[in-house]
């Protein structure tokens, strides 16, 4: 069998492995079974975890199933960049917001233009947020 370099071996992180749990020792064993496709995109999950797969598969249920973790389709990631796109937008008109607040205490001079303009970001970024609301709301499975 072909050894690696030394520098190679020494460059590579160990990998990792489930602690033990304080529950005492994990006895229950089950066998789960992959196609070649699946095998191969929780190969890849686990080694960006630098976790051994028996290791990141036991831990990604754990997750899942106490909630820690929630999965979400491929679809909604473009629902959740709107919703943070959205919030950084709502930070933008909050801040356009006080700079009017502070116009007006100020005892200067707003135009119905610019607070009208500001009104209206305010309604288009609360539609926006509304509509990803719904959408994810949509796609959330109900617990049972």
């Amino acid at each position: 069998m072909d050894e690696l370099p030394a520098d190679e071996k020494r460059s590579r992180a160990p990998v990792r492995r489930r602690g033990r749990e304080p529950g005492g020792p994990r006895s229950h064993r089950f066998k789960v079974s992959f196609n070649d496709a699946e095998l191969a995109i929780v190969e890849a999950a686990a080694d960006r975890e630098n976790q051994a797969l028996a290791s990141w598969v036991g831990q990604a249920s754990l997750a899942v199933a106490t909630e820690l973790l929630v999965p979400v389709s491929a679809d909604a990631k473009v629902v959740l960049q709107e919703l943070i796109r959205s919030r950084r937008q709502l930070r933008r008109v909050g801040n356009n917001l006080n700079q009017v607040a502070y116009a007006l205490n100020a005892e200067g001079e707003v135009t119905n233009a610019q607070i009208s303009a500001v009104l209206a970001l305010v309604n288009e970024t609360v539609r926006h947020v509304d509509e990803a609301t719904l959408q994810v709301m949509r796609e959330r499975r109900p617990r049972s």
